[in-house]
């Protein structure tokens, strides 16, 4: 059975390596009212990595229900 995926779900917007990922927040259980530490354990499993590796991303959550993890930006 195919999957419908809504227009207006919520997505996961993230860049790690070098590469962005855009999932659905479904997909990793997480939500707006995920804490970041859930959001954090639940893109280390995604990627098979210790969530200490996001220790130092940035959590954004949008008024769309986006969210969107990155790494912490470096001026100067």
């Amino acid at each position: 059975m195919m999957e419908i995926i809504q227009p207006d779900e919520p997505r996961l917007h993230i860049r790690f390596e070098g590469r962005s990922w855009d999932l659905l927040c479904r997909e990793l259980d997480i939500g707006q009212l995920s804490s970041d530490d859930q959001i954090r354990q639940a893109v280390a499993g995604f990627f098979d990595v210790a969530p200490g590796k996001f220790r130092a991303y940035v959590i954004e959550r949008h008024d769309n229900g986006n969210i969107t993890v990155r790494p912490e930006a470096v001026f100067g």
